[in-house]
Order: C-alpha cells, then sequence, then structure tokens
C-alpha cells in the first residue's frame, strides 16, 4: 500500500510509535528485479519493493518451507485427534483432547504478536532458534504419554517455535514484494497445503501400517523437516533495515479498519478449524475405515494448495479484503454442509470443495493486513499484532465443537455453530471497506 493511500479516519502515528522518513519513497513500484539504491535516495528512506529476483524468490522458498514444516504439521491435528481418543488419551473427553490442537494453534499465531515485532527491530535472526525449538517440540512429543505432557509438548512448545517462524516468514516476504504481495503469500502458504498432504498420510501410514509406533512416526517427522528449516534459515533476510521506534505500535488499535479485519478474521477462524480438527472422526461415525479417513485431510491440504494461490492472484487485481470476504462467506456455507457428506464419495469432494474455499482465509486474512500500514518495515508488527488478536478464536472454536460433539453425540450443532461464524466473518470482511478511501464497492 502506497503511502498515498493511507488510510483517512485512520490516526496518524506518534513519533514514539512509528518514526515517518522525511523524504519518503513510494514503495508501490512494480519492477521485475532487485532495484539499486537511487542515487539521490533520502538519508534514511529506502528503495521500493523488487517485486522479484533472485534473493526475493529464495525468501519465498525458505518461507514456503517453513509453512510446510509448521502450519503444515498443524493442519494434520485431526489425525493425531482421532489417534489420541483411539490411544494414548482414549479415556479424555473430546474437548479436552481438541485443547491439544487448539493452544498449538492459538500460540503459533499469538505469539506473533512478539516475534513480529522482533522481526522489524532485529531482523531474521530470530528464525534460527525457533527453527532448533521445533524439531526440539517434536522430539519431545514422541516422548509423551499423558495428557498434560502432550498439552506441554505440542501444545505450548510446538506452538511457540511455530510463532518464532511463520510471522518473520510473512513479514520478511512481504518486504519484497508489494503489487503481487498477496499472490506469493498465498504460495508461500500453499506450503502448508502441501505438508498438509504429506504429514497425514505419513503419519497414519507408519502408525497402521509399520513397526514404528508412535514415538517413532512423530520422530520421523523432525528428521524430515530439519533440513527445511536449515535451509529457511539462511535464506530469509530482511530487506529493508531495522526499525528503532516502539517495540509495539500502539496507534494500530485505533484504526477502523485494522480493528475490524482483527474480527473479520476471527470469526473465520473458528469456522475454518472445524473440520481440519473434526473431519477424520466425523468420517469414521459414518463408518469409514480409519485410514482412509486420515487421508481426507491429505485432500483437504490438497485442493487448499489452489484455494491459496489462486484467490491470492485475484486479491492482487480485485482486492485483498474482496477475496477474504469471498473465501469466508463460501468457507461458512460449506462448514454448514458437512452432515451432508455422508459416504466417501460424498467425504471426498467435501474434502475438496472446503480445502479450496477455506484455503483463502489465512493467506488471505495475512495479505488483508498489510493493507493497513504504508510503511514496510512495520508490516511484521501489524501481521503479529492482528494474527495474535484473532487467534483467540482457536481458544474458542475447537474445544466449544469437542462440548457440542460429547453432548448431542452429532456433528450438526458443531457445523452451524461454526458455519455462522464464519459466514458473519466475511460480512465483517466487506463492511471493512467501508472504512477506506474507496468505499464499499472499491477493490480494495
Amino acid at each position: 500500500m502506497a503511502a498515498s493511500d493511507h488510510l483517512p479516519g485512520s490516526p496518524a502515528l506518534r513519533p514514539e510509535d512509528e518514526k515517518k522518513d522525511p523524504n519518503p519513497v513510494d514503495s508501490t513500484s512494480d519492477t521485475e528485479s532487485a532495484t539499486p539504491l537511487p542515487a539521490n535516495l533520502a538519508p534514511g528512506a529506502f528503495p521500493p519493493a523488487p517485486d522479484g529476483g533472485a534473493r526475493a524468490w529464495l525468501a519465498v522458498a525458505g518461507a514456503a518451507c517453513i509453512f510446510f514444516s509448521c502450519l503444515g504439521f498443524m493442519n494434520s491435528f485431526g489425525v493425531f485427534q482421532a489417534y489420541y481418543m483411539a490411544n494414548q488419551l482414549r479415556d479424555e473427553t473430546s474437548d479436552n483432547i481438541a485443547w491439544i490442537g487448539s493452544l498449538m494453534a492459538f500460540v503459533q499465531f499469538a505469539g506473533g504478536a512478539i516475534a513480529g515485532p522482533l522481526f522489524d527491530r532485529y531482523g531474521s535472526w530470530v528464525i534460527r532458534p525457533g527453527a532448533v525449538l521445533y524439531v526440539f517440540a517434536l522430539m519431545m512429543t514422541s516422548l509423551c504419554t499423558q495428557y498434560w505432557q502432550f498439552m506441554l509438548a505440542q501444545g505450548v512448545l510446538t506452538g511457540l517455535a511455530m510463532s518464532m517462524l511463520q510471522v518473520p516468514a510473512f513479514a520478511a516476504v512481504a518486504q519484497y514484494f508489494d503489487k503481487k504481495r498477496a499472490a506469493v503469500i498465498g504460495i508461500v502458504v500453499s506450503g502448508s497445503s502441501i505438508g498438509g498432504i504429506v504429514f497425514p498420510i505419513a503419519f497414519s501410514k507408519m502408525l497402521n501400517d509399520s513397526p514404528l509406533g508412535f514415538g517413532w512416526s512423530v520422530r520421523v517427522m523432525g528428521f524430515v523437516v530439519t533440513p527445511l528449516l536449515a535451509f529457511a534459515s539462511f535464506t530469509l533476510k530482511a530487506r529493508l533495515p531495522p526499525r528503532e521506534t516502539n517495540f509495539f505500535i500502539g496507534a494500530a488499535f485505533k484504526q477502523p479498519t485494522f480493528l475490524m479485519l482483527i474480527a473479520a478474521i476471527f470469526c473465520g477462524f473458528i469456522g475454518m478449524y472445524t473440520p481440519l480438527f473434526f473431519l477424520p472422526t466425523y468420517a469414521v461415525s459414518r463408518g469409514i475405515e480409519p485410514t482412509l479417513a486420515a487421508y481426507l485431510l491429505a485432500i483437504v491440504n490438497g485442493a487448499s494448495t489452489f484455494g491459496r494461490i489462486i484467490p491470492g492472484v485475484l486479491a492482487d487485481r480485485f482486492g485483498k479484503l474482496n477475496m477474504l470476504g469471498v473465501g469466508a462467506v463460501s468457507t461458512g456455507i460449506v462448514v454448514l454442509c458437512m452432515n451432508s457428506a455422508v459416504n466417501t464419495a460424498g467425504l471426498v469432494v467435501y474434502a475438496i470443495v472446503f480445502g479450496f474455499s477455506s484455503g483463502t482465509i489465512i493467506s488471505g486474512a495475512t495479505a488483508a493486513l498489510s493493507i493497513c500500514t504504508d510503511d514496510p518495515r512495520n508490516l511484521g508488527t501489524y501481521m503479529g499484532m492482528g494474527i495474535a488478536m484473532a487467534s483467540t478464536a482457536s481458544l474458542i472454536g475447537p474445544p466449544v465443537n469437542g462440548v457440542l460433539l460429547d453432548r448431542y453425540g452429532g456433528f450438526l450443532q458443531a457445523s452451524i455453530f461454526s458455519g455462522v461464524i464464519c459466514l458473519a466473518g466475511g460480512v465483517l470482511a466487506f463492511a471493512t471497506k467501508a472504512t477506506t478511501p474507496k468505499g464499499l464497492f472499491g477493490r480494495v
């Protein structure tokens, strides 16, 4: 978003919140390779985003590796949910087990409130300890046998490590792209879709068709992600110098656009997580064999690859808020229809449709948050704070769905609860456009 497109009605940032350059350079130019520093560049100013070049695409590749390893693993929690319910945690209720995944989801995004500003101030160094911590957390999860151990290792420690990796990855890539930003963020997040294909299938095969057992199955996952995270640690670098102002940007919470976006993303997250957590369990309740039920998550994540890239390309052309709104509304409708899939063919089609529609939400949310600031050096802070606030949805959605499942013995009530709230998120995304200069009917 160019400096000239600053949102009217949004309070100007105070000097202690965000330092403005005396002669800022427009950052919306669309060039094909890294742009050298102009000779007349004012001191403290920065060149426009290159929107391409070897260094930029290496950063994209590194960020995609992070999302393959982290969010791809998170998107596979439905397999863990079904396995825990039948094995180590069979004496626990559905909502208690769902708390493990919901806590992991919450911490991975809430931690971005710290990781984002750390990236803006100190650069990509925060990614390296996060990579080490993530592999360590997976190894600790492989040793767990009791509920509290899973909560600490998989819920807290894994989520914390993810937060140190994902928001800095978003922020680093966003510094290299402006006009292509939504499309590139979609490509980055599509790495999680590929991980969401690999992890459920691999985990299910190792558990059911090999003598490895739970511990070594999780350790193998740790060995797979180690070289990918090492690659990301050396390819993800900040393009711009760090900012030296306040750690948080408090004035962001006075911007109506920022606050309404958080509310829209919050509602979208509640609806999005329901099938990701409970689709395998729902499939088993319909008589589907457990191994095939686990593959449904792989199908969801495979379809979400296209649901993240294609809407990202369209968002750069038709507006980031428009695509976020379309994605949330369509996801809400699909979640409401979950109980209509009653056989193998229906569940496969449902997984494809849900994967494509829900793929827009995370990539679309991050791209939409980037319109809230005209200084790319603050992207990590805005993205981190916004997603952290919205991530409280992950502490509400899955556990409430677990309670509804235990109370009513079926999935109808859970799908209604999540679908309606997701629809509300889409409406809020469209309403957010009214707070921008282009208005409710503009391409924002």
